[in-house]
């Protein structure tokens, strides 16, 4: 019973439904989500098929991407699981337990939305290639358009008021959904602005670094977006970098509002509720993120973190190493490739960055190995953005931080000591399933004596051992010295300060 509902509104409920045109369907269940249900960056990346096409299903990868979920985010976006479909699903199969609808779409492109939300829907483009969750009812037709049209819609106020209708409790079920009636005029423009916030939101996700697609730091890929803003001679301003990132980030935030006000506008106008809804959208329901200082540099660091351990590198896009055969000589090569290319960055003083080779990355109250992770982030930082630049940007992140210090190199030690394992958790978390990392802390406890990072897909046998021989004995030798010295010059001392 829908007793606030106008006639004009209940009039519409004669047109076709949404499901004369395609089929709603509910995606995978496995039966068994910790078994059979990883994030995309927890498994080797030679096990995983990437794709993105429906000639997935003839693989012989293990691990196949997975839309689950995730939080209120329309458009594109939210697909970081992945599901082992060895052999068609045979494991899951084999269980008995699990509720496989739809087998027959799978991998296909469609739209899906979340199952459960407090709030208003939200519908989002999957591109061909995944699997579609049970915790992601999905929209399919072999027409292009219809499918476009559809998600249209179902992102405008107008279907917003009808799902009030038709499901108002938490769960937005595919038989619901189905009945939404749908009116197809103004195709062009539709499908126009449609696409422009499919591409406006996927390349908002893919600027971080949980994305499969993930490129770059855009406070790096901004310097050959703007080239003709930064001189590489007297080195790169980050704050420079940070403003014209922030500038991109106001105007896709903007553009998306615009279109989605625009789609709301035709839709009224289509289903004739002119006197009964607004197109204005709420900043907080648009699902691109804008820049946020603090969290962008907290991000850089992570991106450097990343090449320390040979997961990116500054001179290629995207993942460098994620699993599979390690070869240390291919970042030297890339770095030469790279080397002298305008639209790319350059070597300063002829060197260039290469990642840690034991995989063991120290860190410490004070610099007592050669590969500590403060002097390694400086040196990257001076590569990246250039030498003259050094101390002006190593002040700009140490401000952003806000930790504690009494200089730029104090407050960034300071970070990675207390801030950096916990935001990287924060990064790679699961709702519901908890923290999943990919570089594990090795931690002496509370007084921060002793601190290393690891990065999870060069662990090997010999990892733990060469931590306690090659790092944990030398820093407690080293702080053995400088308790003696300090006795010695308390021993030693003419007063009693």
């Amino acid at each position: 019973v829908a007793y606030w509902v106008s006639d004009k509104l209940i009039g519409k409920f004669k047109y076709k439904s949404l499901a004369e045109y395609a089929e709603t369907r509910r995606g995978l269940q496995t039966g068994n989500s910790p078994r059979f249900v990883r994030n995309w960056y927890e498994v080797s990346i030679d096990n995983m098929d990437l794709s993105l096409n429906d000639k997935c299903k003839e693989s012989s990868k293990r691990w196949f991407l997975f839309n689950s979920g995730g939080s209120f985010r329309k458009w594109y976006g939210n697909i970081v699981n992945i599901v082992n479909w060895w052999h068609e699903g045979e494991d899951i199969k084999a269980t008995g337990k699990a509720i496989i609808p739809s087998e027959d779409k799978y991998f296909q492109e469609i739209v899906s939305w979340n199952k459960i939300s407090s709030g208003n829907i939200s519908v989002r483009y999957q591109p061909s290639g995944i699997i579609p969750g049970d915790a992601s009812p999905f929209l399919h037709t072999m027409n292009k358009n219809v499918l476009f049209y559809s998600m249209a819609l179902m992102n405008s106020k107008i279907a917003g008021e009808m799902i009030q209708v038709l499901s108002p409790t938490l769960n937005f079920e595919v038989g619901n959904i189905a009945k939404i009636p749908m009116i197809i005029k103004e195709e062009e423009k539709v499908l126009s602005y449609t696409k422009k916030c499919i591409q406006i939101s996927k390349n908002d996700w893919d600027s971080f670094e949980t994305s499969w697609n993930y490129k770059q730091h855009p406070l790096i890929s901004v310097i050959s977006q703007n080239r003709a803003l930064f001189d590489d001679t007297s080195g790169i301003d980050l704050a420079e970098c940070y403003s014209c990132w922030e500038d991109e980030c106001n105007e896709r935030f903007n553009h998306l509002k615009v279109n989605e006000e625009e789609l709301n506008r035709i839709f009224i106008d289509i289903y004739g509720l002119q006197d009964e809804l607004t197109p204005e959208v709420e900043d907080k329901d648009v699902t691109v993120r804008k820049a946020d200082l603090q969290r962008d540099i907290k991000s850089l660091i992570s991106y450097a973190v990343g090449c320390m351990f040979g997961r990116y590198s500054i001179y290629e896009d995207g993942l460098m190493y994620a699993g599979g055969e390690w070869d240390y000589n291919k970042y030297e090569n890339a770095a030469w490739r790279a080397d002298g290319k305008t639209e790319t960055l350059k070597f300063y003083q002829n060197t260039c960055f290469m990642p840690d080779e034991d995989n063991i990355i120290p860190i410490t109250d004070e610099e007592y190995f050669s590969d500590d992770i403060v002097s390694r982030f400086c040196e990257w930082i001076k590569i990246v953005y250039g030498e003259k630049s050094l101390e002006k940007n190593l002040n700009f992140i140490a401000k952003a931080l806000g930790n504690k210090g009494n200089t730029s190199r104090e407050v960034i030690r300071n970070y990675f000591l207390n801030n950096f394992f916990k935001d990287h958790c924060n990064t790679y978390s699961v709702t519901g399933s908890g923290k999943r990392p990919i570089y594990w802390l090795f931690d002496s406890g509370k007084q921060n004596g002793f601190k290393a990072l690891i990065y999870m897909h060069r662990y090997d046998a010999d990892t733990v051992g060469r931590v306690r021989t090659d790092y944990l004995h030398k820093a407690q030798k080293y702080v053995e010295n400088a308790m003696q010295s300090a006795q010695y010059t308390i021993d030693n001392a003419k007063s009693a300060s």
